[in-house]
């Protein structure tokens, strides 16, 4: 165990790589997990002993046993939201008021944030980023321009803070000529019910807290939310989140000094996919992209939304690996293309001029993918307990993917199930 040390785990590629299953599988290891940034739209799907979870705002780490998981600062928490996927998980007997502490300084997303969201994605017309329309941007932007209502501020005086805020939405909304209103008292009332929930929880400094666990020499799991490439500084811009999805948000998502990280696990998909609006270099719009969509089950675990699906690109996830620092990866989805001829993954980027590129340009939306081909391994991986008994064609490929992307792949996952993962020797 790292003592005293922070370890980061986050997505490589666009969401979705399955970084809820991990967390759950390397929490063992660790005394507390902080998720550091990120709202309620990206869900993190955990299946264990027949029972299936999707979480939103609460850290993957809440299934075991008597961890405390933080939501840390950078986080921003719809509390209507928050008070339903907690009121699931305490009806499945998962006790959560001793072990969940949230940050004061995390941003409150309001139901008038929801509103600002809709108006501001229907004035983009045709430039829609694709938000999922849960008030995240608007949340961050408010932060961002020093207008934010935070968990810390339900403490003291709360009515007249939330009046105020509203107040400015409400302003900003008609100059918007926005008049759709349509079930906003529904949602409010339930809003400021999720309100009065969150005041039974452990309400902390978080930064004090973590720093206070690494003094004391016990560990922490950092979770993210969402991927790399949704980063919005070093994503696919504008087509991001309002976070940093990197390693860099667990330092200021968490109060964490950078010279705290240990392991960074960046997690990728065997494949790639992306949910939304935005450049996707190696989508496929023939018949194999829908073949992985439906083996992979590529559906938004929160909007249930059809995934868009591609071959893995290798130029991207070094990119990823560059600014994350990543450590060690862990591959995801081996399983969904057991069944292929041929697999590929994309070396390099033909660019406009004819040139070619194995790094991440400006500009994504106009390359050409470069392909290397591998022959299939065609064998049922799900059941396997060892990489001994992996096919020398998926060895093959696994060992490419290692040189070429210059770091080890530790943990592959080959099915749903917290059992059906392979640790590497």
């Amino acid at each position: 165990m790292n003592t005293g040390k922070v370890d980061v785990l986050l997505g490589l590629q666009w969401g979705d790589e399955g970084k809820g299953k991990v967390v759950d599988v390397l929490t063992p290891k660790y005394d507390v997990v902080a998720r550091f940034q990120g709202g309620p739209n990206a869900g993190h799907t955990l299946e264990f002993e027949g029972e299936k979870y999707v979480l939103r705002s609460i850290p993957s780490g809440i299934f075991q046993g008597g961890k405390v998981n933080i939501i840390g600062n950078g986080v921003v928490l719809a509390p209507d939201l928050f008070m339903g996927e907690a009121q699931d998980l305490e009806k499945s007997g998962h006790p959560l008021k001793e072990r969940l502490h949230i940050s004061k300084k995390a941003h409150l997303i309001m139901p008038t944030h929801r509103i600002l969201d809709r108006a501001y994605e229907a004035a983009k017309d045709k430039n829609k980023v694709g938000t999922t329309g849960k008030g995240i941007g608007p949340t961050y932007t408010d932060k961002v321009s020093r207008n934010g209502l935070r968990v810390g501020d339900i403490l003291e005086n709360f009515d007249a803070k939330y009046a105020a805020h509203k107040e400015r939405h409400m302003q900003m909304l008609k100059a918007l000529g926005w008049t759709d209103f349509e079930g906003f008292e529904e949602t409010e009332k339930k809003w400021l019910e999720g309100i009065e929930y969150m005041r039974q929880f452990h309400i902390v400094d978080s930064e004090h807290e973590i720093n206070n666990v690494l003094r004391s020499g016990k560990s922490i799991l950092c979770e993210g939310a969402q991927g790399t490439m949704l980063d919005v500084d070093f994503g696919s811009y504008p087509f991001v989140t309002s976070s940093n999805t990197v390693c860099a948000g667990a330092c200021t998502g968490l109060g964490i000094g950078p010279n705290k990280i240990g392991n960074v696990y960046g997690i990728m998909k065997a494949y790639c996919t992306r949910v939304g609006a935005g450049p996707f270099p190696t989508e496929l719009f023939d018949e194999t992209g829908k073949l992985i969509r439906d083996l992979g089950h590529e559906y938004g675990a929160v909007t249930g939304r059809e995934r868009r699906c591609g071959w893995c690109d290798l130029v991207q996830l070094r990119y990823s690996i560059m600014v994350n620092g990543v450590t060690e990866l862990i591959m995801m989805k081996s399983d969904v293309l057991d069944g292929f001829d041929t697999i590929k993954a994309c070396v390099a980027y033909k660019l406009a001029d004819g040139s070619e590129t194995t790094e991440l340009p400006y500009e994504i939306d106009n390359v050409t993918p470069v392909y290397k081909e591998f022959k299939g391994w065609k064998t049922d991986m799900t059941k396997f307990t060892s990489e001994d008994q992996f096919p020398e064609e998926f060895k093959a490929y696994v060992k490419f993917l290692e040189e070429f992307l210059e770091t080890p792949i530790k943990v592959i996952s080959i099915g749903p199930d917290r059992a059906q993962t392979i640790v590497r020797k």
